[in-house]
């Protein structure tokens, strides 16, 4: 039986949580961001694949969640008598911002992706929040350059690594990062000229999550807001933009359209994904997730984005 094509990439950890919020605390849970956006993607397109490294502490029983959902792990490396990627964190009162209480990098020292050799002509490229030179090496290793990668990133590589991280911003279609992120690496306070500033660095597009108050989406003059789903509860805002971007590319490699009109919609996606998995600790909540269950979220957010007005004469 041969092995199945991915229908798009993601690059990013496959790690252990701990987390602490306001409503409890977890214990060592599976987390990291290839495992959230896989998952994410998983929903819309068939057979997206990881290239990530754990130890061989990782459980089997989730590698085998992960291929139950169509995840390709042909590109995931285990280290035998390593430990996988460790992180634990604490979140403060209003849920958004927080602070890190350990990071054991473990198997993550030293990491050199390998991109499976049939995996090169992967249309659609997800670049999770790693170190950019491990970015631009995954990017080096594909035959042909897909036709959309997305890009995540955060300030410590705008601390650490800038020089590599325009490298590769140089190359990709989509940023998604945060609005504290986005005013750090354009020097601009207003998100309007801070996204000019960032889409001359070489994105097409970019996307600014504000959390809890929705995203934003750039392309040249262009913007589109979408809100974020008003939610009773949030447990845990571990993994939520991993996971929306996973929605988000996912949605875009279904319906093989990176037009600015569906980007709106797969924002719309990502969104949805995200509301979902906030709602318990880890990756409880997107393991187990329906078909009319992501598409009544939709209609949620359809409804919060549509009204008519009539403008007076």
């Amino acid at each position: 039986m041969n092995t199945p094509q991915p229908s798009l990439i993601v690059v990013g950890t496959v790690a252990f949580d701990a987390i602490e919020t306001p409503f409890g605390k977890s214990d060592k849970i599976v987390g990291g961001a290839a495992t959230y956006a896989a998952l994410s993607a998983s929903y819309f397109t068939p057979h997206p694949g990881i290239i990530s490294v754990v130890g061989d502490d990782f459980p089997r029983d989730f590698l085998n969640v992960l291929s139950a959902h169509g995840v390709l792990l042909d590109g995931l490396e285990i280290r035998s008598g390593e430990k996988s990627f460790f992180w634990s964190g604490r979140y403060r009162a209003d849920m958004n911002s927080r602070d890190t209480l350990e990071t054991q990098l473990n198997v993550l020292a030293g990491f050199q992706p390998r991109v499976p050799e049939p995996w090169r002509r992967t249309p659609f490229l997800l670049l999770g929040n790693l170190m950019p030179s491990i970015q631009m090496a995954v990017l080096d290793q594909m035959d042909v350059r897909p036709g959309l990668v997305v890009m995540d990133t955060m300030n410590f590589w705008m601390e650490t690594a800038l020089t590599d991280l325009k490298n590769v911003l140089a190359r990709v279609d989509v940023l998604t990062i945060n609005d504290e992120e986005a005013r750090q690496l354009s020097g601009e306070y207003a998100l309007v000229a801070a996204a000019r500033k960032i889409l001359a660095m070489g994105p097409r597009y970019l996307v600014i999550k504000k959390g809890e108050n929705g995203a934003l989406l750039f392309h040249g003059d262009q913007v589109f807001f979408a809100p974020a789903l008003p939610l009773e509860e949030v447990f845990d805002p571990t993994g939520a933009g991993d996971t929306f971007a996973g929605g988000f590319i996912g949605f875009l490699a279904a319906t093989g359209d990176v037009s600015f009109e569906n980007m709106k919609r797969a924002v719309l996606y990502g969104s949805a994904m995200a509301s979902f998995c906030v709602e318990k600790f880890g990756t409880a909540r997107l393991i187990h997730l329906s078909r009319n269950e992501i598409d009544d979220r939709l209609r949620q957010f359809i409804h919060l984005t549509h009204f008519d007005i009539q403008l007076e004469d």
